[in-house]
């Protein structure tokens, strides 16, 4: 079956909600209008007002009563619209979110996760189309995930709402209707993707991609380009970003010895400044040259269009800086 990814964060959603009836939705406008991108349609009819509940504009007191919420031990899913809504309430997330685990001791449990459309959207300008992952983590205690395709979203969204640690789900908008063949035997199995585990998306022997979100389609559409000049790219998607799977991502490096990091934020202390540093520290003996960095252009996104999509890696721009690595 060809599965949306909208259609993936919708079906899991209600998977853990009949599965578990301490799992509650509210954000903006998901109840009867069913999100704006129509993925909460129905749950209002099927899980009634109590546990599907739209909110006021008012993200600070949105992050506070999921808080309050998961710790009565219910297992509130927010929805808090655009990610760039998140900086509204980011001392809540920042602070109380990311934190009260470690300061209240053992005992403490805080299952919540944040859901927030990510990135470039196609016209919606600056304030509505920016990446925070990079910004969320400097909050240690948050677990920070970004899938890439229906099938992980799906399994991703599952092992986060199951999980007794906050979760920042950060879903890539422009992939919401990006289609994936999934067998109807999988796909409907209660199948849970463990955070903190990265995927090998495609194999390769020459440079080690790293790709985040909305890059990972790209990343393989470029090695795909790429073999055809004889270059092997292994592109690989961490999914989660805090906690990171680093075994995965060295293991891949020490056979390649050249790595990119590829990612829709900015450039400047972004994934790729983070990890650059990473790989310089523990991996330097294993590089065989510098890491680059592939990102948006360090200005705000355009409205206009087709300043927005060039100031975003695509394929082409991948290919070459792939290029000027070898």
């Amino acid at each position: 079956m060809k599965v949306t990814y909208a259609k993936a964060i919708g079906d899991a959603l209600k998977e853990e909600m009949r599965r578990d009836e301490k799992v509650m939705l509210f954000g903006e406008d998901v109840a009867q209008f069913g999100n704006i991108f129509g993925i909460t349609r129905g749950m209002l009819e099927e899980f009634g007002e109590m546990r599907v509940r739209n909110t006021p504009i008012t993200e600070t007191a949105m992050v506070g009563a999921a808080i309050g919420a998961a710790e009565t031990g219910l297992r509130p899913v927010l929805e808090l619209m655009y990610s760039d809504f998140a900086l509204v309430p980011f001392s809540e997330i920042f602070h109380c979110v990311a934190k009260w685990r470690y300061m209240h001791g053992p005992a403490y449990r805080l299952p919540l996760v944040i859901r927030n459309a990510s990135g470039s959207s196609n016209g919606a300008g600056p304030e509505h189309s920016n990446c925070v992952e990079s910004l969320f983590m400097h909050a240690p205690g948050l677990t920070i995930v970004t899938p890439s395709c229906p099938y992980d979203a799906k399994g991703l969204l599952k092992a986060a709402i199951r999980s007794d640690n906050p979760v920042l789900f950060c879903e890539p908008k422009l992939l919401y209707q990006s289609k994936q063949e999934i067998a109807d035997d999988v796909y409907n199995s209660d199948y849970v993707i463990p955070l903190g585990l990265a995927d090998v998306k495609r194999e390769g022997t020459d440079v080690t991609l790293i790709a985040v979100g909305l890059m990972v389609p790209r990343a393989l559409a470029a090695a795909e380009e790429l073999a055809k000049e004889g270059v092997s790219v292994e592109v690989i998607d961490p999914r989660t970003l805090a906690p990171l799977d680093k075994d995965t991502i060295y293991n891949s490096i020490r056979k390649t010895h050249r790595v990119a990091v590829v990612e829709e934020s900015n450039k400047t202390a972004g994934i790729g400044a983070e990890l650059a540093a990473l790989f310089q520290e523990e991996l330097y003996d294993e590089l065989d040259g510098p890491v680059t960095r592939i990102a948006a252009l360090d200005v705000p996104v355009a409205y206009n269009i087709a300043m927005e999509h060039y100031s975003i890696p695509d394929a082409a721009r991948i290919c070459t800086a792939i290029r000027g690595m070898l």
